[in-house]
Order: C-alpha cells, then structure tokens, then sequence
C-alpha cells in the first residue's frame, strides 16, 4: 500500500521514461484513501470498477516505465491519479458539469494538486507534445490519459474499439463533434506509438501485463486482492 507524501518545493526532474514535473514530495492519497474518496462523493459501482482497471493499466505501464526504486512516489501519483480521474463522474451524469475540471477541482479542495492535474487532462492533454514522445518520455498525465483510453466500461479495449464507443454514445451524431473526438484519438494513437517503442511489449499484450496492489476487501469485493 502506498503512503502519504506532503508537498514540498516544487521541482521538474527527468528519469528513464518518466518526465516528473511537480513535487519532489507531492501530496499523494494512499490507496485506502482514494477508495474513501470514492466513498465520500458517491462513485457508482461501474464507475468505480472502470477506475480500477485504468489504474491496473496504468500501474503496467508505469512499472516498466520507471526502473529506479528512489521513484515509487511517482508510481503512487499516477495509480492515484488513475483511481480518482472519474472521482467526479457520477454527480456530473446529468450533465451539468465537466466531470474531468469538477474531478480537479475536488482534488484541489483535498490538497492533491497533482492529483488535480492529472484528472483535468485524463480526457484531453493540454500539452500534445510528439517530439518529448518519441525520445521516449513521458509524463503521468499522459500515462492516465492513455490508460482510460484503453478500457471500456471494465474492460481492455483497443483504441479503435474506445473510439467507436465514444462516438456511439457521446457523438451526438454530430459530425464536428466526431471530427474533434478522432482528432484526441489521433493524438493518443501517436502517443500509444511512441510508449510501444519503449516498452518491452506491445500494445495487444497490454492486457496480459495488468497487475495491482491489495486494496481494502470492501472494495466490489476485489478480484486482484
């Protein structure tokens, strides 16, 4: 189970893979706490299940991604990030808010500001950058970002098949709005690209590869644990 971590200056640092671009320190919630989160506003049995397999997915790439033990509290960041990206999902369903800007704003009322930042951008990058990708670094942002890309409902999915159910249920059956869906696809397309290059798997394989720490029993009375 991973600890707590409080802030301390912030400081951008480069290891293999991994571009870090925040707290030497961050504030980081353990994954007891996420769960409590998850409590705490309500989250929906099929949303906190989608949570949890974005994070197995996640902690795949991140294992491998980060081969310097001195940086577990980047691994914690990102499987934090990962459980809480739709901590705002289930009271924004009637759509009055932005589940990914209302997620980090409660983040950001918990003092996990980058935490907060990672769940604003799970659903598009602010920051699409092809030539960091391709010289084989990443951030933890894009790490969520292409993990809950790659699951549908609960399950591992190609992006091709997440994009065929985003348009299906979120297109709207508006052409323009599609036309800005392919292009976030074809962005993360580039991006799973350049991290299969670093990787010592490929894409397909990803699904054999998912793995995660013991979590409370109460959670959907957890198949990993």
């Amino acid at each position: 189970m991973f600890g707590f971590h409080k802030c301390t200056a912030k400081k951008s640092r480069t290891v293999r893979g991994i571009v870090t671009s925040g707290y030497e320190q961050p504030a980081i919630p353990d994954t007891a706490t996420c769960i409590r989160l998850m409590d705490e506003y309500g989250m929906l049995e099929n949303i906190r299940h989608h949570s949890l397999v974005v994070a197995q997915i996640a902690d795949a790439l991140i294992v491998e991604l980060l081969d310097d033990p001195v940086w577990a509290p980047e691994r914690a960041l990102v499987l934090a990030g990962a459980l809480l990206h739709d901590i705002a999902k289930t009271p924004c369903l009637d759509g009055n808010c932005d589940h990914a800007a209302a997620g980090g704003d409660i983040c950001r009322k918990h003092e996990y500001p980058e935490v907060a930042e990672i769940v604003e951008q799970h659903v598009i990058l602010k920051d699409h950058d092809p030539d960091r990708y391709n010289s084989g670094r990443f951030t933890a942002m894009e790490i969520v970002y292409y993990a809950d890309k790659r699951v549908r409902h609960n399950q591992v999915v190609s992006l091709e098949e997440r994009l065929e159910y985003i348009i299906d249920h979120y297109g709207n059956d508006d052409p323009e709005l599609h036309c800005l869906i392919r292009e976030n696809f074809q962005r993360c397309r580039e991006l799973e690209q350049a991290l299969f290059r670093v990787l010592p798997f490929n894409a397909e394989a990803l699904e054999q590869r998912i793995r995660f720490p013991q979590l409370p029993d109460k959670v959907l009375n957890n198949p990993w644990a």
